[in-house]
């Protein structure tokens, strides 16, 4: 319970910095290498390196874990915390799309262009004002099931390991997870993986914003809790991955604004389906909204695991 709670806050507190040698970053590393190595070998290449990349990266995070337990309650504690704040990023979410905000209330399409591609896949050179507002929305509520409430779930029923073990999958899936020439044999492994590993979290995190837009809408009308619910309802099965639509439309519907709609991915026009109804025209304050939304779901589902683990706690001393 500890060391849940204090790798939570230490990811609010410090987030991600650039000059630590995060984990994923090393995850990136090995996937590249065994992609350009094994790619040649399609479907059982892809399956080969997802193998390998979850058995690395299983050892070394047990070997941490258990290790600094061996050595001292203490240390393993401390390792503990170090892990859980390691994958998650809700603080490096924010950090990383308050940029974008930012450019966009000076009047600096051009700036929030740029700091947006660092954050999305799609190509944000031909985007408006409201197409750059409408793509950090989307990534802030995507990335609230990737990058935060899953995490958070594999951490509670998994420890340090299974949560790392998701990020693997996670990571595997953006950067090998692609329906293009070069990737659609070789990624299934790793999408399919990662559709089965973010089934259960992706709509535990689409009913935790609905609860968030909920509590919000007590200090704004601008929160719409009821719609948030009846869009997820309608919309949540409109994209092609099982899943990325659930926080999607939970949280277009919770804004009462319209996400989704086409874009263009390496030059190539790919058509997506609307997600919500139009209460209102989007605005840049949105990026900030959905941020809000995605920070109180954590709280919410930090809440859920404390208590979780408290229950667990007294039914084991008893």
């Amino acid at each position: 319970m500890i060391a849940l709670a204090v790798g939570y806050l230490l990811d609010l507190l410090i987030g991600d910095p650039h000059w630590f040698p995060h984990p994923v970053r090393f995850m990136g590393r090995l996937i590249s290498c065994l992609e350009q190595k094994w790619n040649q070998n399609r479907v059982a290449g892809g399956v080969w390196m997802t193998v390998t990349v979850l058995l690395v990266t299983g050892v070394v995070t047990s070997v941490l874990f258990f290790g600094s337990y061996c050595l001292h309650p203490v240390i393993g504690m401390i390792m503990e915390a170090a892990l859980t704040c390691m994958v998650l990023a809700a603080k490096s979410l924010w950090v990383e799309s308050r940029p974008v905000y930012l450019a966009l209330e000076s009047g600096d399409r051009n700036g929030a262009r740029k700091a947006l591609s660092g954050i999305v896949g799609r190509d944000t050179e031909r985007l408006d004002k409201d197409g750059i507002t409408r793509a950090a929305v989307e990534t802030v509520a995507e990335n609230t099931s990737d990058g935060v409430i899953a995490p958070l779930f594999y951490v509670f029923f998994f420890g340090p390991v299974g949560g790392m073990l998701y990020k693997a999958v996670n990571t595997m899936d953006s950067m090998v997870g692609y329906r293009n020439e070069r990737y659609l044999f070789f990624g299934r492994a790793a999408a399919k993986l990662d559709d089965a590993a973010n089934f259960l979290p992706s709509r535990l995190s689409a009913f935790l914003l609905m609860l968030s837009a909920g509590i919000l809408r007590i200090g704004s009308k601008e929160y719409h809790p009821i719609l948030a619910g009846r869009i997820w309802k309608r919309d949540r099965f409109r994209h092609q991955s099982p899943n990325s639509a659930q926080t999607e439309s939970a949280c277009a519907g919770a804004l009462g604004i319209v996400l989704g709609g086409n874009s263009y991915y390496g030059g190539k026009l790919v058509e997506k389906p609307l997600l919500g109804d139009p209460l209102r025209q989007i605005e840049t304050k949105d990026i900030k909204r959905a941020a809000g939304l995605m920070l109180v779901s954590e709280c919410l589902m930090m809440a859920a695991a404390e208590t979780g683990l408290w229950v667990l706690y007294q039914l084991w001393s008893f």
